[in-house]
């Protein structure tokens, strides 16, 4: 089979091709190809595309590369053809100026781990997805717990900023979150105010946040992302926020809850555990010198 690849892909072009791609691999491998940063700097303009096509112009992989990293995927009718050896090759060499030096596979795969192999790139954070099933809510009225507000961006959106930044300052993605991607998440048609849990103490600084994501017509939440003031660790801030957002899930009538964690928080590994969460997948990223 001919193919060919392109390393600075218009996205617009080909919208239906793509997520008709990312589709397929979600279902394939239970999880999507593409995190939301990438996603997000992808439509923002900031990102680049790069697409392997066939000589009828049919779409069987694609990468997105954002800074110094990428994401890529092949679509699963098409695996097993050396067509992501020729993609991630390419990728590489066309922007060795820029010293790609970072790699995320959704899904601990062997065929993931020998391209890395080949490619000279070692294997250098694990992020586990987690899950656990939802109890049905009991009927009758729903306990609301008086410390926890919902979002509101005139008054919350800048707090929220500075403390992510403090929480997650030794996290290379989560910890560098800016008004502008908060603000493109808030954008996103999965977004509501309601699921983005907030407490703040008695002097009215925030504290901490359980930021829950349900995409319309789902049945899983996902805990997209938790967070508690540092200073404030210890004193169960993280297991009444995370009980709050099951109650919201329950509320919602959803059946199973999800979340992202990394192998280097046992903090928050050992929280999760003992909520009944199990793993479900692996993501690893992958990095290798700069040359």
């Amino acid at each position: 089979m001919n193919r060919q690849i392109r390393t600075n892909r218009d996205a617009g072009e080909i919208t239906e091709a793509l997520e008709t791609l990312i589709r397929h691999a979600q279902e394939a491998d239970n999880q999507p190809p593409f995190n939301d940063q990438s996603r997000l700097a992808l439509a923002a303009g900031t990102a680049r595309l790069a697409t392997l096509e066939d000589n009828e112009e049919t779409l069987l992989g694609a990468a997105i590369i954002d800074g110094v990293g990428f994401e890529a995927v092949i679509d699963p009718a098409h695996r097993g053809h050396g067509h992501g050896t020729a993609l991630i090759g390419e990728v590489l060499a066309g922007n060795s100026g820029a010293g790609l030096v970072s790699a995320w596979a959704h899904g601990d795969h062997p065929a993931a781990a020998a391209l890395a192999r080949t490619h000279e790139f070692e294997r250098a954070r694990v992020l586990y997805r987690l899950e656990r099933e939802l109890e049905p809510e009991a009927p009758g009225p729903v306990t609301i717990d008086p410390l926890i507000s919902t979002f509101r961006a005139e008054r919350d959106a800048d707090d929220w900023v500075t403390l992510n930044a403090r929480v997650f300052r030794d996290h290379p993605e989560q910890g560098a979150l800016l008004r502008a991607d908060l603000d493109a998440r808030t954008h996103e048609d999965w977004f509501d105010p309601e699921n983005f849990l907030l407490v703040r103490d008695e002097t009215g600084h925030l504290i901490g946040y359980n930021w829950l994501k349900v995409i319309p017509g789902d049945t899983d939440g996902e805990i997209y992302v938790l967070g508690v003031a540092p200073e404030t660790a210890g004193q169960g801030l993280g297991r009444r926020l995370m009980n709050a957002g099951l109650a919201r899930f329950g509320e919602l009538g959803l059946t199973t809850t999800s979340l992202y964690v990394d192998d280097s928080n046992p903090g928050a590994l050992g929280l999760y555990r003992s909520m009944g969460y199990e793993t479900d997948t692996i993501d690893v990223q992958y990095h290798r010198p700069r040359v």
